[in-house]
């Protein structure tokens, strides 16, 4: 690992765990152990930062997701992997963090944005329609519409306000959202799928 990439794996940590305004450049050079001048040698200010770890964690994320349903079997198997892999992925960020992101830097909001609302929402899109035609997922289904869903339906479980962590539990949130979307869109055909895959190992 570079001096750069060691920067920005510490950087990213911090931010994450405190918050992107709470945390100064000074704080991040002495948790590293060097000096603020060396951080502006790889950096043009805090922005710039920010911005190169949101791109390095898509990048990461779409990866991810990528291998995720390429190792998947059928399309049932690639939403439920999907699922757990955007759970998993959002579970790593600190609600301030996005909070910060969005308030402070726009840049890099405007990379999450384009990931969620370009990638992801058509790498579910393209799912559910595949799903369609293969007659797992109902064909009356607006796909387009119900991508929409999914996404915000993910990122609606982050909002303390809706669902707040004293009351509720995260992982807990987004299994009962996936379990009602998903069996809201399966026909008969894609039920028995579901079935056979869910199907505790042993049973007959």
């Amino acid at each position: 690992m570079n001096v750069a990439e060691n920067i920005l794996e510490k950087a990213d940590a911090l931010f994450n765990k405190y918050g992107v305004r709470s945390i100064s450049m000074d704080e991040i050079a002495g948790e590293l152990g060097i000096s603020k001048k060396t951080i502006y040698q790889y950096f043009k200010d805090k922005d710039d930062m920010v911005y190169q770890i949101t791109r390095n964690t898509i990048e990461k994320d779409k990866s991810e997701l990528e291998a995720a349903i390429q190792n998947s079997g059928n399309l049932i198997s690639a939403l439920l992997q999907m699922s757990k892999c955007l759970r998993e992925n959002f579970n790593k960020i600190n609600p301030s963090l996005i909070f910060d992101i969005q308030k402070y830097h726009p840049r890099s909001w405007d990379l999450w944005m384009d990931y969620k609302n370009d990638f992801v929402f058509n790498t579910i899109l393209n799912t559910l329609e595949k799903g369609k035609n293969e007659g797992i997922f109902r064909p009356e289904i607006n796909a387009q519409i119900l991508a929409t869903f999914r996404i915000e339906q993910v990122q609606m479980s982050f909002d303390e306000k809706i669902f707040p962590r004293n009351k509720f539990d995260f992982k807990e949130v987004q299994l009962a959202l996936f379990d009602h979307f998903l069996h809201g869109i399966l026909t008969p055909k894609g039920q028995k799928k579901f079935d056979d895959l869910t199907k505790p190992k042993g049973n007959a």
